[in-house]
């Protein structure tokens, strides 16, 4: 990274990807955020949550400039591919450059949002760029559920202008996100033993291409376990097809790519289920030619187990999967091309020989609508008696055409590249919505490069984008106006 420009950013961002920082986890980048602080004898402090603020003087010729707030969340969303040895907790992420896209080898590459954290260090360390008292927050714990922008207390920074660095769309403003909440739903394993005569087998889906659950939910791109589940619902009954374990998917954040069921059969089936299944493989990969073109299922043979679902958990777990929605539920009827409601199917994971848990992530950019895909999707799993809660929910944040900020950020951007940016929300969950719950007068706006397979090990973020990010806010930065007499 050390010829690309900005290099300041690039050289930020490389000791950043030294850090491993997934969610719940972020010890180790507090410490360096902190020490950076130190280092650059500016004033740093963490509150109980683990949110850290880094303070920096006005530079001479904007001292009486308004103070912005300059804001990035310091975890990641750790996927890799099935078959990368990766550990999260300890190991540094390896960066690839493609041509005009830098990204990671099998893993999450960790730009989300990890691009904002360098960006701000670099705004902290340069003695020449001009900006107004400035304020970095840098949140924990945002892609498990914005844990960090939840416990902000009123007081911890001061700036009446944030800055989120959390889009991934360089060339568009937001002023607007969605609201969110996942519903999780818990089935009681049950399980009896099956006869001598039966083999087990492993059915895989993978090759797809997953993504960000609200920014790519608009996409069609598959889901892994609605696609394996919906073999399994499909499937003749005279294959006798038992459940021994069905996982997929990982995060609520993330559409899932990859799952697997282990099934018992009789070993008279054998052949009836690899032509079945050949069958499926063929209509299914028809149908997602587009979208998923790398679509693979591959069965193989697996070391019997005697222990399977019981029929009645068997037919509960398939049916609620079959029923429970998943996709993009409406559209925006005021703001085109943008998605007001979706809902994703996003994990189903064994818990040990206790529970079967089903996890689901609903958004909406109308407070109503969120409310009623998610009593939806728990309607689904009430019929079959599982145990439902709801929690992690966070308030949206609606658009403000009027913004100071946006006025400001709009003439920077035409002035540096001449053409108009574009004015969006997106249907991502941002940390805005809650920081406005707490600092009612707060004006905000996010802006960043180019992000593309977020929360996938396709994740990739543009070059040269991210140097127009880092003269936007520059430029931005230098032309804050003066706050006014009170």
């Amino acid at each position: 990274m050390k010829n690309m420009e900005p290099k300041a950013v690039w050289k930020y961002f490389d000791e950043i990807c030294q850090i491993p920082r997934p969610s719940g986890k972020e010890e180790k980048i507090i410490s360096y955020l902190i020490e950076f602080g130190k280092k650059h004898l500016l004033a740093a402090k963490k509150d109980l949550a683990g949110n850290v603020l880094i303070s920096k003087p006005a530079h001479p010729a904007l001292e009486k400039a308004k103070m912005v707030c300059l804001q990035s969340h310091v975890d990641m969303v750790c996927e890799k591919n099935s078959t990368k040895q990766h550990d999260f907790d300890a190991d540094p992420i390896k960066t690839i450059i493609d041509g005009e896209w830098m990204k990671a080898d099998g893993t999450t590459l960790g730009a989300d949002n990890g691009i904002g954290i360098a960006a701000q260090l670099a705004i902290l360390e340069n003695k020449d760029i001009k900006h107004g008292p400035l304020e970095c927050l840098f949140t924990v714990d945002e892609e498990m559920g914005l844990k960090g922008a939840f416990n902000v207390q009123p007081q911890f920074f001061n700036s009446k202008i944030l800055v989120n660095l959390d889009s991934e769309d360089e060339g568009e403003l937001f002023i607007g996100s969605a609201g969110g909440i996942n519903t999780i739903a818990r089935l009681r394993i049950k399980t009896k033993k099956i006869p001598a005569d039966y083999v087990s087998y492993k059915i895989a889906i993978n090759g797809l291409m997953g993504g960000h659950s609200g920014g790519d939910i608009d996409k069609e791109r598959g889901n892994s376990i609605k696609i394996l589940n919906r073999f399994l619902w499909t499937a003749p009954k005279k294959l006798k097809i038992n459940i021994v374990k069905f996982e997929g998917g990982n995060l609520p954040n993330a559409i899932p790519r990859e799952a697997y069921v282990i099934i018992a059969i009789p070993k008279k089936n054998e052949l009836m289920l690899k032509e079945h299944l050949n069958q499926f493989a063929i209509a299914i990969k028809n149908e997602l030619m587009i979208t998923e073109p790398n679509l693979k299922i591959l069965l193989t043979s697996e070391k019997i187990t005697r222990c399977v679902l019981k029929k009645k958990v068997q037919k509960r777990l398939l049916n609620s999967l079959y029923a429970c929605p998943n996709g993009v539920i409406a559209m925006s009827k005021t703001m085109k091309g943008l998605v007001e409601t979706s809902t994703n199917l996003a994990s189903v994971k064994f818990d040990g020989k206790d529970d079967i848990i089903i996890t689901t992530s609903q958004r909406s950019s109308l407070e109503s609508s969120k409310d009623n895909i998610a009593n939806a999707v728990r309607s689904v799993f009430d019929m079959v008696n599982a145990k439902v809660e709801q929690k992690n929910g966070y308030p949206g944040w609606n658009p403000n055409l009027k913004s100071e900020i946006l006025q400001i950020t709009k003439k920077s951007y035409k002035k540096l590249f001449g053409t108009n940016a574009k004015v969006k929300a997106i249907h991502a969950g941002l940390e805005c919505g809650l920081f406005l719950a707490k600092y009612k007068d707060l004006d905000i706006i996010s802006f960043g490069p180019t992000i593309k397979g977020a929360h996938s090990p396709d994740e990739r973020v543009n070059i040269k984008s991210t140097k127009k990010f880092w003269d936007l806010l520059v430029d931005m930065l230098e032309n804050i106006p003066k706050e006014k007499p009170q």
